[in-house]
């Protein structure tokens, strides 16, 4: 096993700024243009049943994320070397996945702030894309670029909160509703598709080895932190948790109303009827920040995983983050259809999460992987084999569904 780096040679103030980073780098990876554009329509669709989909997914997102991020942590190992711990050439496999997955996700968070900028500014969709592109890319070249991007994605993340939540306060949502649904939706079964969505859409990919990355780069690993890795886990899935149930309850209290959403930019009606025209430039900021937060965690995760490939990609991480940016841009030019890219994206996503936990959870009780001190829960086991087991067969029960969404 790699050697371990304590956080106890860290000072404390700078290891809660990492894990501050990690937190938001996890969520805001996930709260992209994606999870507004979802949000906003499977609520339109399901109504108030749609919070049953909510908290399912939740549950899975909460078993996923607590294994993945304190394995890697404890191995000091980043996912694809974990996989070929497992079995020799499995991590190349899931680095193919995870890559090929952050590509298709970026194009939907590079088509989101392409979108942004046209309800701020007017712009064609497609130049804002372009020019959100370019912004990100001078994110990655400055000096200390890590640093940069931990205060970024804090900043960009809080900025979503404040608004999210003012906007759940003016639609005044049905709560009741939405709260006896949670636990008794009309139809169950109708809901795998946005439960296997949104799943994706949070820890599907690259997403849930995002903030877990972060640490080992940061070098808080080991047993010793185990409980402070656990913790932040915890608190990146219910950010996403809490910015989703907002949202959802936004969506409610408009569509509630008989508003009917424009399928062209779904949540920026949210805005627009809860806010006035305020809220409709305010749902621009929000998704401006969403969509380049996302851009940045996808980009710099999928990257991290290409480290064990070449020795070039990891002396020269910064060309090639800013390659797979420009990769994204050009192929969202050419094959449009935004939202449709930011739904499927996040459904393709979850194809990857059961290959990603099976290694996990299998390398959790390998000591020659996660080292003799280590002890992994068995409920905790237990939690992720059952995200496993569900994530598996809700995508393959949802693969039609999802067909027919893309063609219409």
């Amino acid at each position: 096993m790699q050697s371990t780096q304590v956080c106890s040679s860290m000072p404390q103030t700078s290891q809660r700024s990492v894990l501050r980073g990690a937190i938001f780098l996890m969520a805001t990876s996930s709260i992209g243009p994606a999870f507004l554009t979802q949000t906003a329509l499977f609520t339109e669709k399901y109504l108030a049943s749609f919070a049953f989909a909510i908290l399912i997914s939740l549950l899975i997102d909460i078993g996923a994320q607590l294994n993945i991020w304190r394995v890697i942590s404890v191995s000091n190992l980043r996912g694809q070397d974990v996989a070929n711990r497992v079995l020799p050439g499995l991590g190349h496999l899931l680095t193919g996945f995870i890559v090929l997955g952050g590509i298709a996700f970026n194009i939907g968070n590079i088509a989101g702030a392409g979108l942004a900028l046209n309800v701020i500014f007017g712009v064609a969709p497609l130049v804002g894309s372009l020019i959100a592109a370019v912004a990100t890319i001078a994110i990655f070249l400055v000096r200390n670029a890590s640093r940069v991007m931990d205060a970024v994605t804090q900043l960009l993340g809080l900025l979503m909160l404040v608004m999210v939540g003012y906007a759940v306060y003016s639609a005044n949502p049905p709560v009741a509703a939405a709260l006896s649904h949670t636990f008794a939706p009309d139809d169950p079964l109708i809901l795998m598709l946005p439960i296997i969505t949104l799943v994706g859409g949070t820890v599907g990919g690259y997403i849930s080895f995002a903030g877990g990355h972060r640490l080992v780069e940061a070098g808080i690993t080991g047993v010793e932190n185990v409980g402070v890795v656990t913790r932040a886990a915890v608190t990146g899935i219910l950010t996403t948790g809490v910015v989703r149930i907002c949202l959802f309850l936004a969506t409610l209290g408009v569509v509630s109303q008989g508003v009917k959403l424009d399928p062209g930019n779904p949540a920026a009606s949210v805005f627009a009827h809860a806010l006035g025209d305020f809220g409709y430039k305010a749902f621009g900021l929000v998704l401006l920040a969403a969509a380049v937060s996302s851009v940045i965690g996808a980009a710099y995760t999928s990257v991290s995983f290409l480290h064990s490939v070449h020795s070039s990609v990891r002396s020269h991480s910064q060309r090639w983050v800013i390659a797979f940016i420009v990769c994204s841009t050009l192929i969202y030019c050419l094959v449009g259809k935004p939202v449709q890219v930011l739904v499927v994206a996040g459904a393709l996503n979850a194809l990857v999460l059961p290959l990603a936990l099976g290694c996990i959870l299998w390398a959790a009780h390998q000591k020659r992987i996660v080292g003799t001190d280590y002890q992994h829960p068995r409920w905790m086991l237990a939690f992720g084999a059952v995200a496993m087991v569900a994530t598996a067969v809700g995508v393959v029960m949802s693969f039609q569904s999802l067909l027919q969404f893309w063609q219409s």
